[in-house]
């Protein structure tokens, strides 16, 4: 642990994770190291081996600064010479490529309790090596939550630029979905939604709520959901000063009203991404919502089909970089 690490910062402190070695991870974060407003936004400490950097920034084709000491123009490395003897085969699933990335998470997480960092920021993991290195939570949200010792409401936010979506439901199978569309769940996404654009900066977020059936149910003849559960959970976020409407049919909130709206709750995981992946792939992040810590990454997958060519786009990751940075800079502000 690097003791210059100090609770006295007035730039936001944030920690890097190079995500999954097998995929594109490594090469983003030395891209994004590379980017002057990076370094001069923020403290940036990399966890990280030295010999992992260094050949993530070959295959970048870029040189990351480093200093010893947080200093303006450059990044701390906090390697721990724990990296494995034997490399990590890439643009592959592995236990050994899960392990790495949730040992660095781990350490960045303990940062995060010790109150050493504001942020962190991780490039993209994949979820079958995690799962096989022994993450047995429905996904990182809910092992993050765990490792925060957080119970509340938490919900993956999906951030383009003016407009985030959450979610009632997330990494189960859709066969399951219906079982877990409660109006309090339903209230509960709507509420975390307000509270993350509030904290944003938009102090009157306006939210739209999509239906779970097709044409929102056809007045029950294709499902009750909306009937039952969706349209009390909107009631109920209205009662408690929230600026939300809906349920609206998925097609129709993104196709045809979603400038109407600054956020969308939507049922399941698919039902948003696949919207949000069409308007803007190279753009999209994902925001832990709900932690005690913002917690960020690009929306987007490991990429395995272009590890090694040194052209994976930074522009989800960079976007990441900078909201976490903004989340940050916010809550040092408040504080």
């Amino acid at each position: 642990m690097n003791d210059s690490i100090t609770t006295e910062a007035r730039r936001p402190r944030i920690a890097l994770v190079m995500g999954d070695p097998a995929g594109v991870g490594p090469e983003l974060a030395a891209k994004l190291l590379a980017r002057p407003s990076t370094l001069a936004d923020a403290e940036v400490y990399v966890l990280a081996d030295a010999a992992e950097l260094a050949d993530a920034a070959r295959t970048a084709g870029v040189e990351v600064p480093l200093s010893a000491e947080p200093t303006p123009g450059f990044a701390v490395l906090l390697d721990d010479s724990s990296a494995p003897a034997e490399a990590i085969p890439a643009q592959q699933v592995s236990a050994e490529a899960g392990a790495r990335a949730m040992h660095q998470l781990t350490r960045a997480l303990d940062l995060a309790n010790d109150g050493k960092i504001d942020a962190i920021v991780f490039t993209p993991l994949n979820k079958t090596s995690l799962k096989m290195a022994g993450m047995n939570h429905e996904d990182e949200l809910r092992w993050f939550a765990q490792a925060l010792g957080h119970d509340g409401v938490t919900s993956e936010l999906n951030v383009l630029e003016g407009l985030t979506t959450a979610r009632v439901t997330s990494h189960i199978p859709l066969s399951e979905v219906a079982g877990f569309i409660k109006a309090p769940a339903v209230t509960a996404a709507i509420q975390l939604l307000d509270e993350t654009l509030k904290a944003g900066g938009n102090p009157t977020p306006r939210i739209g709520v999509c239906a779970l059936n097709p044409h929102g149910g056809e007045n029950g003849n294709f499902g009750r959901e909306e009937i039952d559960e969706i349209g009390p959970g909107v009631v109920r976020a209205t009662e408690l000063g929230i600026d939300a409407q809906g349920p609206f049919p998925s097609d129709t909130i993104f196709a045809a009203k979603r400038h109407e709206f600054d956020g969308i709750v939507t049922m399941y995981h698919d039902q948003g991404q696949i919207a949000m992946k069409l308007i803007g792939f190279d753009a999209g992040v994902t925001i832990q919502g709900g932690l005690p810590v913002a917690i960020a990454t690009p929306a987007h997958g490991t990429a395995f089909d272009i590890v090694g060519k040194g052209i994976a786009n930074t522009g989800a990751t960079e976007h990441a970089f900078d909201l976490a940075v903004g989340i940050a800079r916010r809550k040092i502000a408040v504080a």
